[in-house]
């Protein structure tokens, strides 16, 4: 399959970064656009500010991509981000999503959803989750035989 256009929803964390990373990198290993869009939630008070704020973000994402020789198109929308990134999608013939995992975990996840669950389960066209990647090296810990539990 190939990729022309890599939208890369985005709202300045963490997590959003890794996956702005690994959509910039993957469209310049394929040759598509990216689209970076920030969503401003629609019952936002501060909305102008969050306005500003998404430009400013989805610009270096803009940034980013130019250094990697990738176009890019920025978009900030005002609504529900899952709705908005499906509407985006649909409206500018995006190939592929890639987007930050919030990682919420437990209960809240179950309860609530992320935006990125909510956008697999919606949207038409393949998704790549990017998780938290983490800084420095992971020591994994096996239980011993004494410390599991066998029924």
């Amino acid at each position: 399959m190939s990729y022309s256009n890599i939208l890369i929803p985005t709202d300045g964390s963490e997590q959003a970064a890794n996956a702005v990373e690994e959509g910039i990198e993957l469209a310049a290993a394929v040759g598509a656009t990216v689209h970076a869009l920030y969503v401003v939630d629609e019952f936002e008070a501060k909305r102008e500010e969050y306005v500003a704020y998404g430009e400013r973000i989805t610009g270096e994402v803009a940034d980013a991509a130019a250094e990697a020789g990738v176009e890019t198109v920025t978009a900030v929308e005002t609504g529900i981000a899952h709705t908005e990134i499906e509407q985006y999608a649909r409206d500018n013939d995006i190939d592929l999503v890639v987007i930050g995992s919030r990682g919420l975990g437990g209960v809240e996840e179950l309860l609530l959803g992320s935006t990125a669950d909510k956008v697999i389960r919606l949207i038409d066209v393949p998704v790549t989750v990017v998780y938290n990647r983490p800084t420095g090296t992971k020591e994994w810990m096996l239980p011993s035989a004494a410390d599991t539990i066998h029924r």
